[in-house]
């Protein structure tokens, strides 16, 4: 197989397809399913993956939360400065974006519309980010989330009114930059009824980063470094996926975040196992896949690392295949967008 470039992740998408609201209920979005043994497709609706699902397969999810991580705020002399929170290091010391960064000086304090919360930037970060020094009174979670915005993605124009529709309905721990947006199709009772068709569900922790916004900047894919994603499992959830895994069941991940958390952890301990860390794990063709068998995904951006991940599931000609035909059926794309799954 030759070297594949960033240029050959590209594809033409019109920008109304780009999905700028989601649709309601969650669950009516739609579902290209394709099976990978036979090359054959299907469009149907989200509500329908239940029909491929069962009592042979075990659905992985990342029950990571995303924080209202961007911070409108200002300086002493009146200019405004936008923070996005990326990754926590200690109880008071935040990787962040910051625009406008250049104007930012360590010694220049950061107000927010919160007396109980300020801030100064005490050094820099990889990749264009600052570390920024927080001082509060109080609950640091409890002030963001009265002051901060949902960090939704460039190419999103405006809030949805309800913060949760950027959630997933099993979202349970703060720490994400940006929703794992496969889990965003599901609702209650399509949880419940997967659940009622004997689909166990195990649950990992990813926490989504600001590389998820960005796409690949060099030609040569290998050359491509991944930001660092905090992960964990912990040990019933292990338990579960190995067990499944040893019964002969298929393993069905729920977005690139639960594959690329399953694959890491199988790659340094050849099981599911309880553990934590920070990962890199970057998935590109060809690479073998060895802890799951099944994979629901939205859409990606063009030359990003996730469509990489997607080809190197499916193959390279029949991801680009796929896209070119999702856009040709005008299916939804990106966060908001519709979802694929691929058996």
């Amino acid at each position: 197989m030759k070297t594949l470039s960033t240029k050959d992740f590209k594809y033409h998408l019109p920008e109304e397809l780009i999905a700028q609201m989601p649709i309601e209920p969650r669950d009516h979005s739609r579902l290209l399913v394709y099976h990978r043994a036979t090359g054959k497709i299907e469009h149907r609706k989200f509500y329908d993956v239940v029909e491929y699902l069962g009592k042979d397969t075990l659905m992985v999810v990342n029950n990571t939360k995303v924080m209202p991580a961007r911070l409108n705020g200002y300086k002493e002399t009146g200019g405004t400065v936008e923070l996005l929170l990326h990754k926590r290091l200690t109880l008071t010391d935040w990787e962040v974006l910051i625009k406008p960064a250049k104007r930012i000086s360590p010694d220049t304090p950061i107000l927010f519309a919160s007396p109980k919360l300020k801030a100064h930037m005490i050094g820099l970060g990889e990749d264009g980010t600052r570390i920024v020094r927080f001082e509060f009174e109080g609950v640091f979670e409890e002030i963001i989330a009265e002051i901060g915005d949902m960090p939704l993605p460039h190419y999103i124009k405006e809030q949805p009114q309800d913060k949760d529709r950027y959630q997933t309905v099993y979202a349970k721990h703060d720490g994400s930059a940006a929703a794992p947006t496969a889990g965003l199709h599901f609702t209650p009772e399509l949880m419940e009824k997967i659940k009622n068709g004997g689909t166990d569900i195990a649950e990992v922790l990813l926490h989504v980063g600001l590389g998820t916004f960005r796409p690949v900047k060099v030609e040569d894919v290998t050359k491509h470094k991944m930001h660092s994603e905090f992960y964990r499992v912990d040990k019933r959830n292990a338990d579960m996926i190995s067990g499944a895994r040893k019964a002969g069941k298929k393993i069905v991940a729920v977005g690139t975040t639960s594959v690329r958390t399953l694959e890491t952890v199988y790659s340094e301990h050849k099981d599911i196992v309880e553990c934590s860390g920070d990962t890199e794990y970057f998935i590109y063709p060809p690479y073998e896949y060895k802890a799951v068998d099944a994979l629901i995904t939205n859409f990606h951006l063009p030359e990003s690392t996730l469509i990489m991940l997607v080809a190197a599931f499916i193959g390279h000609k029949e991801t680009m295949d796929l896209y070119n035909l999702a856009v040709k059926e005008r299916y939804r794309f990106f966060s908001f967008g519709d979802a694929m799954l691929l058996l």
